[in-house]
């Protein structure tokens, strides 16, 4: 049995909750410590469950890996001392994907079943393997053994458009371009901030990469990159988690109280607050490096022109990221107006939302994609199950809004993306309890 969640709601929370680093960087980063026999050190690791996972993996493969204390660990890749990923591990997260392009950069072969990770609709890996076919490697799918097998055959710089923008796609093909002779281009690449983060990483190992923070990324081939040691702290370090700030951003407009979320990178956010300030009317603002959440309230969506029901949508950066789209539709049940939410990426992300319509939210889910949001609604607190790391956080800040207790079962997928949630919580001020399972 997994652990639960006890939550009593309509507590006033205040007070200041620190960011954790971006686990959608730090896997990635992770992955990257395969690309050098050389000690890598990573700052700002956020300790959650993938990242735990992703640490297994490596180890599994022969990667040494020391926890220094805190969020600081090192890595090194010495010897790489087998060419397969253990399957049970890689069906726990999607990123083990993230493993195949340095593996396939180092050591030149890796075989791994299709990788795991939240249930929340169809997820392709045809980009990362048509990439890698682009660069000259061999790659066979086993459908019945249910397995990947990549091969360097002769690994070569190649113009790539990708098919879509995808953040671990780009990842993965970046990582096996660095350590590929000649040049490669990226086309189409995606250029969130965590991307931008590998990409630094990478840079600052040796590697040759333009175009960062756009979607050409060019790469010259090198041959061989180095560790951390030589540069001054001698450790790289994961920016702010954006998912994380807004998860707490959420959580402020819908519970009384003041909270500061410290640690945050503003121009990372810009069209997170363009959504919550400007679409559900949220009072917040900068103060140094905190985006500070008010405490007075008129959470009210601002109609388009003409008096058109706004939409909020999801889209590759500089859009407003998927991730956070169940965040914005919990908002949106405490607003004054109706909202149009439209998911497009994955097709069973919104079908969560019978829980909040158990909890008295008025939503009229429209199909796989779509949502119609009317509000405000008083919540009240029900017995429910998180389906996936996002969904489960948007049900606890649904429930700390609720008049009542609500018990949120399977909460250790929340903790596959949100570091000490209810320790952070309860520091606020909130009423959560965790429960363990038998």
């Amino acid at each position: 049995m997994t652990d639960r969640y006890i939550i009593h709601g309509q507590r006033p929370l205040n007070g200041e909750v620190q960011v954790a680093g971006n686990k959608n960087a730090a896997l990635p980063m992770l992955a990257a410590s395969l690309l050098t026999a050389e000690p890598v050190t990573l700052r700002n690791v956020p300790r959650i469950g993938d990242v735990g996972t992703m640490l297994e993996l490596l180890q599994g493969l022969g990667v040494r890996v020391l926890r220094n204390g805190g969020s600081d660990i090192t890595l090194q890749a010495e010897r790489v001392h087998t060419q397969q990923l253990a399957p049970e591990l890689c069906r726990e997260i999607r990123a083990s994907i993230l493993l195949a392009g340095p593996m396939l950069g180092r050591v030149g072969q890796v075989t791994l079943p299709p990788p795991g990770g939240d249930v929340i609709g169809r997820r392709r890996i045809d980009t990362h393997l048509l990439a890698f076919e682009a660069l000259g490697a061999q790659v066979e799918v086993d459908p019945v053994q249910q397995q990947i097998a990549i091969t360097r055959k002769t690994l070569r710089g190649a113009d790539i458009l990708l098919d879509e923008a995808s953040v671990t796609a780009t990842e993965n093909a970046l990582m096996a371009a660095v350590l590929t002779p000649g040049r490669t281009v990226l086309r189409n690449a995606a250029s969130e901030p965590h991307v931008q983060n590998l990409c630094r990483m990478l840079t600052g190992m040796g590697a040759q990469i333009a175009g960062v923070g756009s979607n050409c990324l060019i790469i010259d081939g090198v041959d061989r990159l180095q560790g951390s040691d030589h540069l001054p702290g001698g450790a790289f370090d994961v920016c702010p988690d954006v998912i994380e700030i807004g998860s707490y951003l959420g959580l402020g407009a819908v519970t009384r109280g003041e909270l500061r979320i410290k640690g945050v990178f503003p121009d990372d956010l810009r069209m997170v607050l363009h959504v919550f300030k400007n679409r559900l009317g949220v009072n917040c603002w900068f103060d140094g490096d905190a985006l500070v959440v008010g405490d007075e309230q008129d959470l009210r969506v601002m109609m388009d022109v003409g008096g058109a029901v706004p939409k909020i949508d999801d889209g590759p950066w500089p859009h407003f990221p998927a991730d956070l789209l169940s965040i914005a539709l919990i908002v949106a049940t405490q607003a004054q107006g109706t909202t149009l939410i439209h998911e497009k990426m994955f097709e069973s992300r919104l079908f969560f939302v019978d829980k909040l319509i158990s909890m008295g939210a008025r939503i009229i889910l429209c199909d796989p994609h779509r949502a119609v949001v009317v509000g405000p609604s008083p919540l009240y607190g029900q017995i429910m199950s998180s389906p996936d790391i996002r969904a489960g956080m948007t049900l606890v800040i649904a429930a700390l809004a609720a008049e009542g207790v609500s018990v949120i079962a399977n909460v250790n997928q929340i903790d596959r993306g949100y570091e000490r949630l209810e320790q952070k919580l309860q520091a606020l001020g909130a009423a959560i309890v965790r429960e363990r399972g038998a």
